[in-house]
C-alpha cells in the first residue's frame, strides 16, 4: 500500500486496507467516440437514441433504436400536443450493418400502441434477448398523457426473426411498486406522503438475460420524491425474474441490487452478471460482478464510460472480463433537442506509460 508508518494510519488508508485484493483485469480505458456512417448519422429534427445491444444474423450486426422527431418542449404547455421529453412520442425502429461502422435503417420495428393501451404515448430504450431461435424486445412504455407523475411500465415483444413482424404482449410485464404515497393533486414529483420503493415512480431500461435456467429482468428503479445524495440523483437498479421469457416476472425481495447507476448495461462472465454502473449514485463508473447475479461487488473504477451502451452481444464474453466493451454503440447529445447514435471503442489498461517509454 506504501503506507508510510503502520502506526500512523489516515482515513484514506483505513479505507485502501478494507479494498479488495483485485488484479487490473477488469480496468478499461474508453477511447473518444465516433460518428456512425449511413443512415445513423446525426439527421437535424431527428432523435436517435439508447441503442440495444447488437446481434448478428445472416452476416448483419443488427441494432433497436429509439426515433422520434420535433424538438422537446418539456412540461410548461399543453402536454397533450407537445414533445415533454427526447425520448416522448417515440417508436422502435432498426438498422443493420455489415462491419458495425455504416449502417443502413430498415424501419419501424415496434410502434405505439392505441389510443387507451399502456404504450399510447411512446414505446422506447428496447434491449434484445434472443432465446431457443425466438427473438424478445423488452422497452420501455408511456401512457399519454405524459404527466411529471406519470408512471412508466415495460413491454414486451417477440418475433421468429430480427426483422419481424413483432407480437407485442398486450399487458406490461413490469410496473412501478404500488407503495408510494404523492402528497396532493400538484403535478410535482418531489412532494410525497410516503416514497415507497426504490421503483416507486418508474421502471427504466429494461434488459433481459438468459441466467440458471431463468429469465433475468434487470432495470433501473426511480423513486417517488427522488432526492440528490452525496452522489447524485438516487437511481438505483433492481431485477425481476421469470421461468418464462414471456414472464411472469417476480421482483427480487433482494432488490435494489445496485446503489448507483443509470442505463442497465449487463453481461454474463464467469457463471455469474457483471454490470457497468454509470452516471449516478455513490458507485458511479464501476464495473461490478455478482457470482449470483443479485450480489454485485466492486472490480473496477473506471472514467468517462459512454451513456447508454449498446453491447455486442457477439464478443466472447469469457475472453476476459471486459471484452464485451471493446466496441459497441451509445448516443450523443447532439444539442438540446436531438440526439445521434455513435461508436465506441475500449482498451483494457494495465501500465501507465508515457510517449516513448518502455512499458
Amino acid at each position: 500500500m506504501g503506507i508510510t508508518n503502520k502506526e500512523y494510519l489516515s482515513a484514506a488508508s483505513l479505507r485502501a486496507l478494507q479494498w479488495p485484493k483485485i488484479g487490473n483485469e477488469w480496468f478499461v480505458e474508453f477511447h473518444d467516440i465516433e460518428p456512425l456512417k449511413g443512415d445513423l448519422g446525426y439527421e437535424p429534427g431527428v432523435v436517435r437514441r439508447d441503442p440495444s445491444a447488437m446481434i448478428s444474423y445472416n452476416g448483419r450486426y443488427y441494432v433497436w433504436y429509439s426515433k422520434s422527431y420535433g424538438p422537446t418542449q418539456g412540461f410548461a404547455g399543453d402536454i397533450e400536443k407537445d414533445k415533454v421529453f427526447p425520448w416522448d412520442r417515440c417508436d422502435i425502429w432498426f438498422a443493420t450493418s455489415l462491419d458495425g461502422i455504416t449502417w443502413f435503417e430498415e424501419g419501424i420495428a415496434v410502434e405505439r400502441g392505441e389510443k387507451g393501451a399502456f404504450d399510447d404515448r411512446s414505446v422506447f430504450t428496447a434491449e434484445i434477448m434472443v432465446y431457443q431461435d425466438i427473438y424478445y424486445l423488452c422497452y420501455q412504455t408511456v401512457k399519454s398523457p405524459y404527466t411529471v407523475r406519470v408512471k412508466n411500465q415495460v413491454g414486451l415483444a417477440w418475433a421468429e426473426t430480427p426483422n419481424g413482424p413483432w407480437t407485442k404482449l398486450p399487458e406490461p410485464i413490469l410496473s412501478p411498486a404500488e407503495n408510494g404515497v404523492w402528497e396532493g393533486n400538484e403535478d410535482n414529483r418531489f412532494k410525497v406522503k410516503k416514497k415507497g420503493d426504490f421503483d416507486s415512480h418508474k421502471v427504466h431500461d429494461p434488459c433481459i438475460i438468459p441466467y440458471e435456467n431463468k429469465f433475468y429482468l434487470y432495470y433501473k428503479g426511480e423513486q417517488m420524491g427522488e432526492e440528490i445524495t452525496f452522489g447524485g440523483r438516487q437511481i438505483r437498479h433492481g431485477v425481476a425474474i421469470a421461468d418464462n421469457p414471456l414472464g411472469p416476472y417476480v421482483k427480487s425481495p433482494y432488490n435494489p441490487i445496485s446503489n448507483s447507476g443509470h442505463e442497465i448495461c449487463v453481461w454474463p462472465y464467469k457463471g455469474g452478471i457483471a454490470s457497468l454502473i454509470t452516471t449516478d449514485g455513490p458507485e458511479k463508473n464501476t464495473i461490478q460482478w455478482a457470482m449470483d447475479g443479485i450480489n454485485f461487488e466492486v472490480m473496477s473504477v473506471i472514467q468517462n464510460p459512454p451513456h447508454a451502451i449498446g453491447l455486442n452481444r457477439t464478443a466472447d464474453t469469457e475472453k476476459e472480463p471486459t471484452e464485451i466493451l471493446r466496441w459497441g454503440l451509445t448516443h450523443i447529445y447532439n444539442n438540446d433537442d436531438y440526439q445521434s447514435l455513435m461508436r465506441f471503442t475500449s482498451e483494457q489498461k494495465t501500465k501507465h506509460v508515457a510517449i516513448g517509454e518502455k512499458g
